[in-house]
């Protein structure tokens, strides 16, 4: 099996055997190294343990990391004063930097000798599986298959993943596409026009900005320089759809002078009347958009006229999408109850985006970030002064309020009875949904965005990142208070900011070899030496320049004991270990809620060309903190579920982050199968 296809399962603590059947001597000594090595329990198939699991396992969860700045880290760097641990680091930077030497690890020349006691500290157990090969191949069908019914982008991973598949299976026909995007991505990487079958004619303009992005790097459509080839090809998409009577003309109107210059570059000639009438439409001076009625309505203080335009043209969830603009123009109860009565759609994942969109809705002079993405990337925007004054779609916190409860009812009543019963666990109340992954990183142990786990009060937090094929990627801490004032803990920062509370590693920086950092953070003695900062914001930042996606970089976190043993790098006690590999040189990580213990997951690429953290905005960070308070696993479970039941016994549907013991036939679903939450979520 291809090691792509083994990494997503070893993700889904699947692991597989591939024809290797061992004695039962082997048998036992396998189970027990993988137990005393990494906390791998087999939960079933232990007969198909092979030798080969163990190695498996190192590369999943760390292996040959290079050892930070600091061997005898954190004890040994307590030690040192800040004088020692600055000027460590500039002759350390001027061996790098200065004379460009990257040819063995750089380490401390004022630490002493560090010996390590073995390790004896308490970690979680990781329960796995192993398949063979056939039923492995059948799980990871259905996966592909529910990742494709997902209506949002997937992520770069999750992607990946389904190209390669649909290459290996010339057989394989999904029950469906339900993202756009990824049904062009899909007709753009395989020049497959099967998949065209999945788009509409308005979406062409999607396809040519993507294909415009990945092939010649330019993000302006208005500017486009296609070859010959690829304007042909273009052309046959046009051709099929007009065929295949996928033309959705009002919704071209939309970007009609896109279009009018798409049709000119390619030089498109029409091949039916249809096609005549539709070229001659995008160059005439009409404009039929949806938009442009409902905008009109909209200028004529119109609402329920402008409602029933967008209703009509485009279907409940567009009035949803607009409905700050449309509220801020209400000039009577009667023309806010109207829009109240069209919020009725049976899109789950745009009710699920609004409702968190409006229970976290805040009115007042604050300038606003806009949050979007494109091509997979997190972009941002901060209103600016002029933009604030220029305002006009602002609603009161009162009428968000009031959404909130009306799409809270739709949700409960789309989702009503989807299940039967079904035993949810309390702690599924601290998993976030997978609502927009597209700009997340794939690895062991990687949650949704939001999603919240208890640090125990006996542990700390050891957040690592360690890489190859690049002189030097940072990793940083940002303390961030209630007023959105932000304190940094990086290289620049931690000569004289260590203490018993924060501990940094020191830059090691061998380049191609490898390097690594490392935080260590002790949650009650930071609070105390800290006492107005309530979150933690870890990031990682490619300081030499280049996107992560042209090195080998690797992130995530351990919780140790509060005196660790052992090494610093412990494969027992990594909880996450995950590939950065996005095509930006800045990545958000994950977060601490100082005030809960809690561990939050953030995992977001963002679009940037930052070489050094602390020069982005990061204000928005906090909103993704707060998503399990408005929905989690547990309570989209609930409003499915026919009865909620307290018996796993009884339960046809059980939902838990442990091991559990379950009759045959009752289908478990665990925090990390969000492929099984995403075809629940587009039913």
């Amino acid at each position: 099996m291809k090691n792509i296809y083994k990494k997503y399962l070893f993700n889904k603590h699947i692991l597989v055997n591939e024809g290797n059947i061992e004695s039962t001597e082997i048998q036992f000594d396998t189970i027990f190294a993988l137990a005393n090595l990494f906390n791998i329990r087999i939960t079933e198939g232990e007969k198909l343990v092979s030798r080969e699991m163990i190695k498996y396992a190192s590369q999943r969860l760390g292996e040959n990391v290079p050892e930070p700045f600091y061997r005898g880290f954190p004890q040994s760097v307590k030690e040192l004063s800040a004088d020692q641990l600055l000027f460590d680091q500039l002759v350390h930077y001027a061996i790098t930097y200065g004379f460009g030497d990257f040819s063995e690890a750089g380490h401390s020349i004022f630490e002493k000798d560090f010996e390590r006691t073995a390790f004896k500290e308490g970690a979680d157990i990781k329960d796995f599986v192993i398949l063979n090969e056939m039923d492995a191949d059948a799980a990871l069908g259905n996966m592909i298959n529910d990742l494709l019914l997902g209506t949002r982008p997937l992520s770069d991973e999750q992607y990946a993943l389904v190209v390669e598949y649909i290459k290996d299976n010339n057989n394989f026909i999904p029950d469906g596409i339900g993202s756009k995007n990824t049904a062009i991505k899909l007709i753009l990487d395989l020049r497959d026009n099967a998949y065209a079958n999945y788009i509409s004619m308005s979406d062409v303009i999607k396809l040519v900005d993507e294909l415009n992005f990945q092939k010649y790097e330019n993000t302006n459509i208005k500017k486009l320089n296609l070859k010959n080839q690829d304007r042909k090809f273009i052309t046959s998409i046009i051709d099929i759809l007009f065929s295949s009577g996928r033309v959705d003309i009002k919704n071209c109107y939309e970007k009609k002078k896109i279009w009018c210059g798409l049709l000119h570059h390619i030089h498109y000639v029409p091949k039916s009347e249809e096609a005549k009438a539709f070229v001659d439409a995008m160059r005439g001076n009409e404009n039929l958009s949806v938009y442009s009625a409902f905008e009109k309505a909209m200028t004529e203080k119109n609402v329920k006229t402008a409602v029933d335009a967008l209703k009509t043209g485009k279907g409940s969830a567009a009035v949803l999408r607009n409905l700050n603009y449309i509220i801020s123009r209400c000039e009577s109860v009667d023309d806010l109850k109207y829009i109240i009565d069209c919020i009725d759609t049976d899109n789950v994942i745009v009710l699920i985006q609004l409702l968190i969109q409006y229970s976290q809705y805040k009115s007042g002079n604050q300038a606003r970030t806009f949050k979007f993405t494109k091509y997979n990337r997190l972009i941002t925007h901060m209103e600016t002064e002029d933009e604030k004054k220029k305002r006009k779609s602002i609603i009161s916190e009162g009428q968000a309020n009031m959404l909130a409860d009306e799409i809270t009812k739709n949700l409960e009543r789309v989702l009503k009875n989807r299940l039967g019963k079904v035993y949810i666990d309390p702690a599924m109340k601290s998993y976030a949904l997978p609502i927009q992954e597209n700009t997340s990183q794939g690895g062991f142990g990687v949650l949704t965005k939001g999603s919240r786990i208890r640090i125990p009060e006996t542990k700390k937090l050891r957040a690592f990142t360690y890489w190859e094929k690049v002189d030097d990627i940072d990793l940083s801490v940002f303390g961030i208070d209630d007023n959105g004032n932000r304190k940094e803990f990086s290289w620049r920062t931690m000569a004289h900011n260590q203490s018993d509370a924060l501990v940094y590693s020191g830059d090691e920086t061998s380049g191609y070899y490898g390097g690594s950092e490392y935080f260590d953070i002790d949650m009650e003695k930071f609070r105390k030496r800290y006492p107005n900062i309530h979150y933690l914001i870890f990031c990682d930042n490619v300081f030499t320049g280049i996107d992560f996606n042209k090195c080998y970089c690797k992130a995530g976190y351990m919780t140790r004991d509060l005196e660790d043993s052992g090494e610093v790098y412990e494969p027992k006690t990594v909880k996450s270990s995950f590939l950065v590999d996005s095509e930006s040189t800045f990545a958000y990580l994950f977060g601490v809620d100082l005030e809960t213990n809690d561990f939050i997951w953030l995992n977001i690429a963002r679009e940037s060309a930052a070489r050094v953290a602390g020069t982005t905005n990061m204000d928005f960070i906090t909103d993704y903190f707060h998503l399990t308070d408005v929905i989690n696993v547990y309570s989209f479970f609930e409003m499915m579920a026919t009865e909620v039941v307290s018996d796993i016994s009884e339960a046809e549907v059980v939902v838990t982050d442990k091991s559990v013991e379950c009759p045959e036939g009752v289908q478990v679903i665990r925090e990390y199968d969000i492929e099984k939450m995403i075809t629940l979520m587009n039913k």
